[in-house]
């Protein structure tokens, strides 16, 4: 059932987000932005959130979520705490909603019609998982270039 497969490659990306969160060693730099980077990882995660909250939550789940999209590109830090639970639930809501798709619904017209050209639900789907790794990325690239990890002396060893 491809319900079953979209859901769960929905729930590695999410699954690799929260892992990208945790893994900035310094949790200030997750909001770190230089030069040519305007987007922090942090920024990039609240924006994730916020699209699938409101493309599969909202819009397919009917939880009610109230996006705000220009908030999510305001860099407000967000305890990555906070972000991690956000993405949790995220990942919960996510892979039922799209689980309990009937093919009706899958491959039927996607109910929110704002002239995006995915006009299946199916094909929403597949770009919105596509958005999602694409950021992913964004947020590996951020992590390893603005938040290296902590290394040892060379000497530690000789202790």
């Amino acid at each position: 059932m491809l319900q079953q497969d979209l859901a769960q490659q929905f729930e590695a990306a999410l699954l690799q987000l929260r892992n990208e969160i945790n893994a900035y060693t310094h949790h200030d730099r997750l909001w770190k932005t230089d030069g040519d980077i305007k987007n922090s990882g942090g920024t990039l995660c609240v924006h994730l959130i916020g699209n699938l909250s409101y493309y599969i939550g909202a819009v397919l789940g009917l939880s009610g979520y109230q996006r705000n999209r220009e908030q999510e590109f305001a860099g407000n830090p967000v305890p990555s705490g906070s972000l991690i639970k956000q993405i949790d639930e995220l990942l919960y809501q996510t892979k039922t909603t799209i689980a309990s798709l009937t093919d009706d619904q899958l491959f039927g017209n996607y109910p929110l019609n704002d002239g995006k050209p995915w006009k299946t639900t199916v094909a929403r789907l597949l770009h919105l998982l596509a958005h999602l790794n694409y950021h992913l990325g964004q947020i590996n690239y951020h992590r390893r270039l603005l938040d290296p990890p902590v290394s040892l002396p060379a000497d530690v060893n000789k202790l």
